[in-house]
């Protein structure tokens, strides 16, 4: 991991569609406010096909809902690569369940250094379920990283 520039904080899913992209969104709009440096990226470990745009309706509806601005049009999805790994402070990928095995045998040196949030993607939870869980756990992250910068 490189000594100079802010921290990156790398969130993983599956399709960087919907789940990890909600996520650096929120995360990069309110760690300013938090004092914090830190700046959130998002990748993908495996894209899907059958994603329609860059960027799921769900989060993005979500997103303008919470008056987060998006770029206009907003990035494709970017598949995950090593330097994304080894570039990044701290890694969370939204469920164990489903990324742990991709992580495993596309990431092996990796493995140990992800935690593991529980975020269904939308086969198991609609998306007024899912993104206020994740909601909740980015803003429990920053303020965990703004006790560590504080102390």
């Amino acid at each position: 991991m490189p000594d100079c520039g802010p921290p990156t904080l790398l969130f993983l899913c599956t399709g960087n569609y919907y789940r990890s992209r909600f996520a650096e969104y929120l995360f990069n709009d309110r760690a300013p406010a938090r004092g914090l440096t830190w700046r959130a990226l998002s990748r993908a470990l495996r894209i899907s096909p059958r994603n329609i745009g860059p960027l799921s309706v769900h989060a993005r509806e979500e997103l303008q809902r919470l008056g987060i601005e998006i770029e206009d049009p907003p990035r494709p999805p970017i598949p995950a690569r090593e330097q994304d790994f080894s570039s990044s402070a701290r890694i969370i990928a939204m469920k164990e369940a489903e990324h742990r095995a991709m992580i495993e045998a596309e990431f092996p040196d990796w493995v140990e250094r992800v935690q593991y949030w529980h975020i269904d993607d939308l086969d198991c939870a609609e998306p007024h379920e899912a993104l206020p869980r994740l909601q909740r756990h980015v803003d429990a992250l920053l303020e965990q990283l703004a006790g560590e910068t504080a102390n």
